[in-house]
């Protein structure tokens, strides 16, 4: 038990060697991996453990937590509400999320928000008394706060606020939540074992998040960053029931990395489900760089798309989920920033909000 199952084509017999010494060493926990090329899955691997007490073990259908890699997801879903007219781009957020425009946010918009630029990369400090599952209050301290500097003028990966900012928006200007609209329309558009919220029967597949290095939180160049509110590094709470059926948007998706690797390897197509789903001019928008400069998170220069990171095989310090489009990635149960993948089993859609294009 616990040994590595799949397979890996001719001509990627290396990759597997170097999988199965990581596991069989220690080096990995437990953990997936998923090589696409031209359209097909080439190598799928799983090994190890899905658990510290290394009783259950890693299989293909195991979903593990991806970090920074969720807002991928964020991001379709906001432009899903676009292309179904409820949302814009340049349009001022607080023409539908009233509260959210004061102290210098009067103009911030949701192409501010998708690229990192709308001045709030962390939560307030006034927010260090909540809950990490408080959604409403953590959304209020994102409205009432004053950005840490003018919307547009400066980057910064919005580290743990991503999420709430876009479902605040979605709250307000489209009549749905984040989740609502990922798991109605997103998900099953894209054929994704993904998921905001993982449903009762899918508990099981889970995989447990453990460190490596027990220091690595402070290690980390975005600690700062995602220091409030507490908890967002603690993965006792991140292993917990409550945190995986909940919806935090920037960090807390669930999935299996074949599901990922498989939409970055067909994001790009143009007779792809992510241009179905967000028609022509979305999908060259979501592409298309949009800004480069110092990240102050990262702590290095970045290329952002509306979303995505666009830099050309160079991963950002200190990122999860910071990827060459159409790159590899992938999930671990070790350190969060470790890369690996697994095979899907999808559930059955819900029917999407009344006005979402299909």
């Amino acid at each position: 038990m616990g040994g590595v199952e799949g397979f890996a084509e001719d001509g990627y017999g290396a990759v597997r060697q170097v999988f199965e010494r990581l596991v069989a060493d220690g080096t990995e926990t437990g953990a997936g991996l998923s090589v696409w090329r031209d359209g097909r899955e080439v190598v799928r691997l799983s090994g190890g453990w899905a658990d510290e007490e290394r009783r259950r073990p890693w299989r293909s259908d195991t979903l593990v937590q991806p970090y920074s890699l969720s807002k991928a997801f964020v991001t379709l879903t906001a432009l899903t509400a676009v292309r179904a007219g409820a949302l814009a781009l340049d349009e001022p957020i607080a023409r539908h999320w009233r509260a959210y425009g004061a102290r210098g946010k009067e103009r911030t918009t949701l192409r501010h928000v998708l690229t990192h630029r709308a001045g709030q990369p962390r939560f307030p400090a006034e927010a260090a008394g909540l809950d990490l599952l408080d959604d409403a209050a953590l959304r209020d301290s994102l409205a009432r706060s004053a950005p840490e500097y003018a919307p547009g003028t400066g980057l910064g990966e919005h580290a743990l606020t991503y999420g709430h900012l876009v479902d605040g928006l979605l709250r307000a200007g489209a009549g749905t939540t984040l989740g609502e609209l990922f798991d109605g329309v997103v998900r099953p558009a894209l054929g994704l074992d993904a998921w905001f919220g993982v449903p009762d029967d899918a508990l099981h597949r889970v995989a447990d998040l453990v460190h490596g290095p027990a220091d690595w939180p402070e290690r980390l160049h975005a600690a700062p960053w995602l220091a409030v509110p507490a908890g967002a590094l603690d993965v006792d709470r991140m292993n917990a029931r409550s945190w995986r059926q909940s919806v935090f948007g920037a960090v807390n998706l669930h999935t299996t990395a074949t599901a990922v690797a498989r939409f970055f390897a067909q994001l790009t197509s143009a007779d792809g489900p992510v241009r179905a789903l967000l028609g022509p001019e979305l999908h060259a928008e979501l592409l298309a760089s949009q800004v480069t400069g110092f990240d102050e998170v990262f702590g290095t220069e970045i290329t952002w798309t509306l979303g995505f990171v666009r830099d050309r095989g160079r991963s950002p310090r200190g990122a999860s989920a910071a990827l060459p489009l159409g790159g590899p990635c992938g999930t671990s149960t070790r350190a969060p920033t470790s890369r690996a993948a697994s095979t899907t089993t999808r559930a059955p859609p819900r029917s999407p909000p009344r006005w979402a294009t299909t």
